[in-house]
């Protein structure tokens, strides 16, 4: 019988007590407990396991861990580690993930309920004989109904401090998603009252703390310049630019080959491959695990279900939308070249900070989008990252139909600036002038982005053109259009009815393979004459009907028409 997949499951103790897949991420703490620093950053794309590991962490290190969640994975191997290490340290294990709100105040009722939940699990504490009633004191106070602000940023490191006098043992500090309360405040205005508390909760707990042993941090940002992390020592950051840990977030490739086997869906691989992979995190290339476990959940109960973005619609993509709508024309550019699978060589600045982001303009802005769109996983490293600019490249497929969506954005809002350009366009399409109709779309083709003949399939190209028409026309208000609709023998790409004017349009879009305009343009009539698609247009009454085949190719097209009406 096949395990479970586990989406949505983000729990270790979870995933294998409930025997969930799990993909082998134990190595991980070998090799963080090999190397630890007292403050170790780990910064990745969302959806990547970050809440995976750091649960896995919890579960290995923590006071009572259960050996046998262990006992087949690669981490059990270590003898000597997990005798020294597991089940041997009391553990803080926050997320912050759940802290925001429109509003500051909310963020901090967010904070309060988040730290509650945590104390409530210590509850222990208030009982222990290693501790004075003077040290529970301030424990009651994070059980209230709201913890203030300056309770919640000493709550951390009151809690290391009672964990470690009742266990006699140093604390290790978990923290999930540190960089969430800042993502939201930064969208709703509050972003320096956000710093400061923030700021003032990590000081406290990681600077001149000796009750900690060491802390964990992920977040897909490094956040530095507001001086959250001001003097520390023994900071160590590991970035997706590093060699280090970087097969422990993602798949690799020898995983998904493996999971797709044990599912019975090898034959997909490299449609999953083309959609999900393309990462490159220190010297290993990953895929997106969200999107290959989905993936595979879709194809148990649909064999034929295809791709989707999986990763692309699973959060908000508010930064980063901000970032490409206010992107200069060079900007605009580059991405259409990145679309067209060129690479682009860029400065990536590491340490970022939202703070800069509404601020800087021109050039110094421009650097910043390049260095958000490749630490949030828009962008990756065409090659192994060696130091100096990072060629930058669009992962995969998914990743594509993002900035594909957002040039679709630009194009229509400059069509939309030009109405009378449009109804020229629309007039030409109605009254069967293929002249005007072609001057139009080579005009409209010329400000959309290229197509490189090498990236997609021939039909896949065929719809972007499609795509492009679609949204010209859909304009028209007083008109039917209708897309790959049934008609005659086959699905027409776009069936256009004008009641008012009992007048018909039927157009065929073909790719003109090396320029051959003219070969395209005559399959696409052929298509039409073959397929009997002018049948519906006729049964639902229109007198008047024009045939268009269109040929496109590049930022060019031809266009024929022919009056097909009985």
């Amino acid at each position: 019988m096949k395990k479970k997949l586990p989406v949505g499951i983000e729990g270790f103790h979870d995933m294998r007590k409930e025997d969930f897949y799990y993909v082998d991420k134990t190595g991980f703490i070998r090799e963080l407990l090999g190397s630890w620093g007292k403050v170790n950053l780990f910064t990745r794309p969302r959806r990547f396991g970050k809440t995976l590991n750091m649960d896995m962490l919890w579960a290995f290190l923590e006071i009572g861990a259960d050996p046998e969640l262990f006992c087949d994975l690669e981490i059990w191997k270590e003898k000597d580690l997990c005798e020294q290490y597991m089940g041997k340290f009391p553990v803080i294990f926050l997320s912050l993930k759940s802290v925001g709100g429109r509003t500051f105040e909310t963020a901090l009722e967010n904070m309060s309920a988040t730290i509650q939940e945590k104390a409530r699990q210590m509850q222990f504490l208030l009982d222990s004989r290693q501790l004075t009633e003077i040290d529970k004191k301030p424990l009651y106070a994070l059980f209230e109904d709201q913890i203030s602000a300056g309770r919640q940023r000493s709550s951390l490191k009151l809690l290391s401090e009672m964990l470690a006098k009742h266990f006699g043992q140093k604390v290790i500090l978990l923290i999930d998603e540190y960089d969430v309360p800042l993502d939201k405040a930064y969208e709703n205005g509050y972003y320096d009252e956000m710093v400061e508390h923030i700021r003032g909760m990590l000081e406290m707990v990681l600077k001149t703390n000796d009750h900690l042993y060491f802390a964990v941090i992920t977040g897909c940002l490094r956040i530095s310049k507001e001086s959250i992390f001001t003097g520390l020592n023994n900071f160590n950051v590991h970035t997706i630019s590093d060699a280090l840990y970087d097969e422990y977030f993602g798949f690799t490739d020898e995983e998904v080959r493996t999971l797709l086997a044990d599912y019975g869906i090898s034959e997909k691989y490299d449609e999953v491959r083309a959609w999900y992979d393309g990462y490159c995190f220190g010297r290993e290339h990953v895929y997106c695990p969200w999107d290959v476990i989905c993936y595979v959940k879709d194809h148990l109960s649909d064999t034929e279900a295809e791709a989707k973005a999986y990763w692309a619609n699973s959060s908000s993509n508010g930064i980063v939308k901000d970032l490409i709508d206010g992107a200069t024309g060079m900007v605009k550019k580059e991405i259409e070249d990145l679309i067209a699978g060129e690479v682009v060589e860029k400065e990536v600045i590491q340490e970022l900070t939202y703070h800069d982001l509404s601020r800087k303009k021109g050039d110094e802005s421009q650097s910043y989008l390049w260095s958000i769109l490749y630490t949030t996983g828009y962008l990756t490293d065409a090659k192994a990252y060696r130091g100096g600019k990072h060629t930058l490249k669009i992962p995969n497929r998914e990743v594509l139909h993002i900035f594909e969506q957002q040039i679709r954005s630009w194009f229509s809002k400059i069509i939309k600036d030009d109405m009378v350009k449009l109804k020229s366009f629309w007039e030409a399409v109605k009254n069967g002038n293929a002249e005007e109709m072609e001057r139009h779309f080579n005009d409209y083709l010329r400000i959309s982005i290229s197509i490189r003949d090498t990236s997609v399939r021939k039909e896949k190209k065929e719809n972007f053109y499609h795509g492009i028409l679609l949204g010209l026309l859909s304009g028209e208000g007083n008109w039917m259009i209708k897309s790959n609709t049934e008609s005659g023998d086959g699905y027409s790409d776009i069936l256009i009815e004008i009641p008012a004017e009992k007048i018909g349009c039927l157009i065929e879009i073909k790719y003109a393979e090396y320029g051959a305009f003219d070969r395209g343009c005559i399959e696409a009539m052929n298509q039409i004459e073959e397929k009997r698609y002018t049948e519906k247009l006729q049964n639902d009454g229109m007198m008047t009907i024009y045939a268009y085949g269109v040929a496109c190719y590049k930022k060019e097209c031809r266009i024929i028409c022919e009056d097909r009406s009985t």
